[in-house]
C-alpha cells in the first residue's frame, strides 16, 4: 500500500491585494493586513479562479517584487491552470507564511521580520495603507499525521507566523513543545499556549547552527509517536535534521524541516583582488573541487566525519578502507571550500559539508543529475558525430539504461514528484469525458495518478510494466488498488515525461507503440526552460546529454507525433514551461 500523500495541492493564481491595515507586533516583527477582491472567486481576462485558500499552518504565498519598482513587468503570465514564469530580469520573489487567513473579511496577515535587508523587509518598513501587492500561492498545504501523540515546533524569528498559526488553530490535538531563537527578548511574542504545552526562547544571533541545535538536543522529546517541524536559516537546520532524522529515528513522515531563509556569505574584504576591478577577464570555475566533493561523498568520508567528529585521518582511512596517503589528497580542497576543517589529527564538517548532508544537496554530486554532467565530458564528439553524450559515455542511452535500473529510475520518478502542482490544467480538461480506462507510462505516471485524485477523475489506470519499472511506481502512488500493472489497450494514454530520456529514435518507438493502446495521446513535457529556475540557460543541454538532442519545444514534438502517425490536436499550458500536447491518429 503506498504511503499517504503528505501534502494537498492547490490552484496556482496570481493575485492583487492591497495594505488595509499596518501594525508592529513587535519592535522587530512587523504585521501587515492585506485584502481585496481577488481573495475571492473572481474573474481576470475572461479566466476564471477560484477563492484563494490556504488551510495549512505553515503554507506559503510567494510575494512578487520588482528590482526597479516596476512590479507589473515582473508578473508572471495567468494561465487558466497554472503560472508562467516568463523571463523578468527585475522580478524579485519571496515566499511567506499567511499568519491569518479570514475569508469572510476578505483579508489576511502577513508578518514581516523587519530587521534584514532583503526585498521583503524593505516592502514591509516602508508599506502604507492602500500599497498593493502581488503573489501567488500556495501551491500545497502539508497533512500532519492524524493523531500525534505530541508535536515539536521549533525555529527562528521566521518561524513564528507559522507557529503562532498552528497554536491558534489547532490542525492536531496534541500536545505542542516549542522552541524559538531570537535575536533579543523584544522578539518574543505572546502566543496561545495550552494545557500541556511548553516554550522555550533561546537568544541567538540569526542563522546561529550551534545555538539551535543545542537548544534542540536539551529537550527532551516525549514519548509515542510524535511529529517535528522545523524552520530557519537553512544551513542552521542542517545539524537539526540530523539528530531529529539519524539519532532519533523520527521517520520522514514525521519529520518537516523547511530552510526558510538562506545566509549569504560574507562578502570579499576591501582591497581583495576582484577581476571586474583590475580589468581582467573573469575565468570560467573549474571543475576540480566538485570532482573533489563527488569524491568525498562516494567514498563516504563526509559521512564518517559525521559520526565521528575530530577521528584522526588514519582513523578515517581504516574506516573507510583507504590508503591514508590517497585520502589526504582530498583534504587540501574540501577545507579550502569549507567541506572540511582541522587537519590530519582531527577533522570535522565545515558549513558546506554540513549542507552535503542533506539528500538533495548531496544528489548534486552523486545522483542522476551528476552521472549526466559527467556525461558531458563527451560534449565535443557528440556535437560533431552524433549521439547523446549519455551514450557515448556509458554505451547505452539514457532510457536503455534506466529501463533496466529501479534505482536510476527511481530517481527520475522523484524529479517528477512537482509535476503534480502543474497538472490542474490536464485534471480539468474537458478530454477526460467518457474515458473509463487510462493508459499511463514515463516517470511522471505517480503525478498523474495524484493529480486525477485530486480533481476527482476515476478512470481505471492501467500502467505497462514493460514501459515502467513498476517496482519504482508502486510505492508511490496513491490509489493502488485501482491500477492494473499489465497495461493493455485504453481509452487515452498519458505518457508523463516519458519522452524527456528517450533520443527521437526510441521517443518515435515508444509513439509508435502508443498507437495499439489508445487512440488519443496526451504528452506531458517541458518544452522550454522554466522561467524562475536559475539554470535556465543550461535547460537545452541538459537535454541534449540525455537524449542527443535540444530542448524538444512544441515544434519538435509536433514533428515526432507527425513521423509516428500522429497529428496534434491542441496544447494544454501547464506553466513553468511544461506542456500537454494532445495527439490524435492522423
Amino acid at each position: 500500500m503506498a504511503a499517504r500523500r503528505a501534502y494537498t495541492t492547490h490552484p496556482l493564481v496570481l493575485r492583487r491585494v492591497t495594505v488595509r491595515r499596518v501594525h508592529d507586533v513587535t519592535p522587530r516583527m512587523r504585521r501587515i493586513v492585506l485584502g481585496g477582491d481577488q481573495l475571492d472567486a473572481f474573474t481576470r481576462d475572461g479566466i476564471e479562479h477560484p477563492a484563494f485558500a490556504a488551510p495549512g499552518f505553515d503554507d506559503h504565498v510567494k510575494l512578487i517584487l520588482a528590482s526597479d519598482g516596476d512590479v507589473r513587468a515582473a508578473l508572471p503570465a495567468q494561465l487558466p491552470h497554472g503560472i508562467e514564469w516568463t523571463p523578468a530580469e527585475n522580478r524579485l520573489t519571496r515566499d511567506y507564511t499567511p499568519r491569518r487567513v479570514d475569508p469572510t473579511a476578505g483579508e489576511f496577515d502577513l508578518d514581516f521580520v523587519t530587521h534584514g535587508d532583503g526585498p521583503a523587509a524593505a516592502w514591509a518598513r516602508a508599506a502604507r495603507e492602500g500599497d498593493e501587492l502581488w503573489f501567488v500561492g500556495p501551491k500545497s498545504s502539508l497533512r500532519l499525521p492524524a493523531r500525534p501523540d505530541w508535536i515539536l515546533l521549533a525555529g527562528d524569528e521566521t518561524a513564528l507566523p507559522a507557529i503562532g498559526r498552528f497554536l491558534d488553530e489547532r490542525p492536531v490535538d496534541a500536545p505542542a513543545h516549542i522552541l524559538v531563537t531570537v535575536a533579543d527578548d523584544t522578539a518574543r511574542q505572546k502566543l496561545a499556549l495550552r494545557e500541556g504545552d511548553t516554550i522555550r526562547w533561546v537568544l541567538a544571533e540569526p542563522g546561529d547552527a550551534t545555538a539551535l541545535e543545542a537548544a534542540v538536543r536539551a529537550l527532551p522529546l516525549p514519548a509515542g509517536d510524535g511529529y517535528a517541524w522545523a524552520a530557519a536559516e537553512s544551513r542552521a537546520l542542517l545539524p537539526v535534521r540530523r539528530y531529529l532524522g539519524r539519532e532519533c529515528g523520527l521517520p520522514k513522515e514525521r519529520l518537516n524541516i523547511t530552510g526558510y531563509w538562506h545566509r549569504e556569505e560574507p562578502a570579499a574584504p576591501t582591497g581583495a583582488e576582484d577581476p571586474a576591478a583590475t580589468g581582467e577577464h573573469a575565468r570560467v570555475p573549474s571543475p576540480v573541487p566538485w570532482l573533489v566533493v563527488r569524491a568525498a561523498l562516494r567514498l563516504g568520508l563526509l559521512d564518517a566525519v559525521a559520526d565521528a567528529p575530530g577521528l584522526p585521518l588514519d582513523a578515517l582511512a581504516t574506516r573507510l578502507d583507504v590508503p591514508a596517503p590517497n585520502l589526504g589528497v582530498l583534504l587540501g580542497p574540501l577545507a579550502a571550500h569549507g567541506v572540511v576543517v582541522g587537519d590530519h589529527d582531527g577533522l570535522r564538517l565545515g558549513p558546506a559539508g554540513e549542507e552535503l548532508l542533506d539528500d538533495h544537496a548531496r544528489d548534486e554530486y552523486t545522483g542522476h543529475e551528476a552521472e549526466l554532467l559527467l556525461s558531458l565530458a563527451e560534449l565535443a564528439p557528440a556535437l560533431r558525430g552524433g549521439g547523446s553524450p549519455w551514450q557515448r559515455a556509458s554505451g547505452a542511452t539514457l532510457h536503455g539504461t534506466v529501463a533496466g535500473d529501479a534505482e536510476r529510475y527511481g530517481e527520475l520518478v522523484e524529479e517528477c514528484e512537482q509535476l503534480v502542482f502543474l497538472l490542474n490544467g490536464l485534471a480539468a480538461d474537458p478530454l477526460w469525458a467518457g474515458v473509463g480506462t487510462c493508459l499511463l507510462t514515463g516517470p511522471g505516471s505517480a503525478a498523474v495518478v495524484a493529480a486525477l485524485d485530486d480533481a476527482g477523475r476515476r478512470p481505471r489506470l492501467r500502467i505497462a510494466e514493460d514501459e515502467v519499472p513498476a517496482a519504482t511506481l508502486r510505492t508511490r502512488v496513491p490509489a493502488p488498488e485501482r491500477i492494473d500493472w499489465t497495461g493493455g489497450p485504453a481509452d487515452l494514454a498519458v505518457a508523463a515525461k516519458a519522452l524527456a530520456h528517450r533520443t527521437d529514435d526510441e521517443a518515435e518507438a515508444l509513439l509508435t507503440r502508443l498507437a495499439s493502446w489508445a487512440p488519443t495521446v496526451v504528452l506531458v513535457e517541458a518544452s522550454r526552460p522554466d522561467g524562475l529556475s536559475p539554470h535556465a540557460a543550461e535547460a537545452s543541454l541538459h537535454a541534449y546529454a540525455a537524449t542527443g538532442s535540444p530542448l524538444r519545444d512544441s515544434t519538435a514534438i509536433a514533428a515526432l507525433a507527425h513521423r509516428t502517425g500522429w497529428h496534434v490536436a491542441r496544447v494544454i499550458p501547464l506553466g513553468w514551461g511544461t506542456e500537454a500536447t494532445v495527439l490524435h491518429r492522423t
